[in-house]
């Protein structure tokens, strides 16, 4: 009876085997391929614990994932922490063979049980394989009934495990898949995004945004420029970004400055040790980073910039999954991307300066000549009245007129003069845009003046640092329910931002009114705040017109 009854338990043994094999096969998700495969383990030898260890593939090889099975909810919480791969079970790690033990305790690699947890003494441990590489481990513990396990059940589980091993890889190579399809949704979504033409898309942030999204780094940050001396950040996802401190960056010293030298990705496993690398936690006090991935913006033969992917040394398992050749593929679409939104915007621009071209022949040769010839024909009138008061008011309007030709010539010059690629109150425009996303409505933005012919290329930089301060300055502490901008260019130009918020509370650090306050004394200009508790803040930097 006792021959008969092994050949009834080793024929259920078998069924469940295929049961196993074809649920296992059913079930692409990876958590629940690696779930089922723990709990028909238990229920294949009479296990009443069964765990799956899950190796990292950081070159450490300890356990990432642990999956369990019999253990209540509550007992899980109350012992805290999963195991790592210490004690017995990193024996398998280290030497990766089916392992039987009567009693764990006395094993010499016995590492001891925390707080909390159940008693344990039966031991079985087999490897899990994809091809020749280890996956991970099954761990069977108290067989029912206080046996040891047996060369039967070690047989089972070891073909259990080569099954689970392809059910594994099935579902790690649908894993591997849908990650492709995701970062190929992204270029998509990038590419419809940046060709809409929507006004107020910071098109470099936008991209860095969704690249981190998709490869689930915690920090991301694009850098422009065809070589080292050239480098600027332009564009940060995942921490608050700090214009002035990204002006004064070595970049030529980075990994970004390795990538536009070579064109082609780096990765390192540690930026803060790596040689090459520029730490930027340590500059910007971003949180430490461990990994990461720096791919070019490349089109064709010609590098542009770089993107670059980091991780938290805790979350440096997104990293080792990564094919660098996904956010290289979307960095070069991306780029592609941009240059078509540039070449459309550079013929709009085109269009725009041909049209300013026309109105200011047709303002010169038309307007300012009647206007003139109105002027002359006063004149003359005047010398043949004798009133006095009539003779002034003629006077007058003659000045009137002047100073309206005045006016016009000076459009007429600031509509030629615009340069496109440093268009000051296109840039304005599109802080104030982006402050809208933060604060959740838009500013108000008025310009006075030539504003565009006034503020050159070398005033501009201090304009839009000034401004981009303010508004972060309004959309953190201000808690305001309506912002105003101004920008005005005459004998000064002065940069006037204003809020309905809660007002400057004495005791809050100065450090960026400092910083603008020392830019408007750099240039022989004023700095003035205004601020009423409860009422709102005013903040007005001055200085000559270069």
């Amino acid at each position: 009876m006792g021959q008969q009854g092994d050949e009834i338990g080793r024929e259920e043994r078998q069924r469940l085997l295929l049961d196993a094999v074809v649920t296992m096969a059913a079930d692409l998700s990876l958590d629940g391929v690696l779930q089922r495969i723990v709990a028909i383990a238990g229920e294949l030898v009479d296990a009443r614990y069964a765990a799956l260890g899950v190796l990292s593939v950081a070159p450490d090889r300890r356990l990432r994932t642990f999956v369990h099975h019999g253990m209540p909810p509550g007992l899980v919480a109350e012992i805290g922490h999963l195991p790592r791969g210490h004690g017995v079970l990193g024996l398998l790690i280290d030497d990766p063979e089916p392992l039987r033990l009567h009693d764990i305790n006395e094993h010499a690699a016995a590492y001891g049980f925390p707080d909390h947890h159940p008693p344990m003494s039966s031991f079985l441990g087999v490897p899990v394989r994809i091809r020749d590489r280890v996956f991970g481990n099954l761990y069977l513990t108290e067989k029912v009934g206080g046996d040891d396990f047996t060369v039967a059940d070690e047989e089972i589980v070891v073909a259990l495990a080569a099954a689970a091993g392809v059910a594994i890889e099935n579902a790690r190579l649908y894993d591997e898949a849908s990650r492709r399809q995701r970062w190929l949704a992204a270029t998509a979504e990038i590419t419809a995004l940046l060709t809409a033409g929507r006004s107020g898309v910071d098109e470099l942030q936008t991209i860095a945004d969704r690249a981190r999204e998709v490869a689930g780094a915690d920090v991301a940050w694009i850098l422009t420029g065809q070589d080292r001396s050239s480098l600027m950040l332009r564009a940060t996802s995942g921490v608050e970004p700090d214009p002035e401190a990204m002006r004064g960056l070595p970049l030529e010293r980075s990994l970004a400055g390795v990538v536009v030298d070579t064109g082609s990705p780096v990765a390192v496993e540690d930026i803060a040790t790596d040689p090459r690398a520029l730490d930027m936690s340590q500059i910007f006090g971003w949180p430490s980073l461990g990994p990461a991935v720096v791919v070019p913006l490349r089109s064709g033969e010609q590098v542009d910039g770089a993107l670059a992917l980091a991780w938290s040394r805790e979350r440096a398992e997104e990293y080792y999954t990564l094919d660098p050749a996904l956010p290289a593929g979307f960095a070069q679409h991306a780029t592609l991307v941009l240059q078509i939104v540039r070449a459309r915007e550079d013929r709009e621009r085109l269009a725009m300066l041909e049209d300013r071209d026309r109105i200011g022949r047709e303002l010169h040769d038309v307007v300012i000549q009647r206007l003139f010839a109105v002027g002359l024909g006063l004149q003359g009138t005047s010398r043949l009245v004798e009133r006095p008061d009539v003779v002034s008011r003629l006077d007058q309007a003659v000045d009137d007129l002047d100073a309206t030709i005045r006016d016009i010539r000076r459009s007429i010059f600031a509509l030629a003069s615009t340069d496109a690629s440093h268009d000051i109150q296109a840039e304005v425009t599109r802080l104030v845009d982006r402050a809208a996303g933060t604060l959740k409505f838009r500013p108000t933005l008025e310009f006075e003046g030539p504003v565009r012919t006034l503020v050159g290329g070398d005033l501009a930089p201090d304009v839009l640092a000034v401004l981009g301060e303010a508004l972060s300055n309004a959309s953190r502490h201000a808690d305001a329910r309506s912002v105003g901008v101004l920008l005005s260019a005459g004998t000064d130009v002065v940069l006037r931002v204003t809020d309905d918020g809660r007002g400057l509370d004495e005791s809050v650090p100065e450090s960026g009114l400092r910083n603008m306050r020392e830019r408007a004394e750099h240039r022989g200009g004023t700095f003035v705040v205004e601020s009423v508790l409860g009422e709102g803040t005013s903040v007005t930097w001055s200085v000559p017109a270069s």
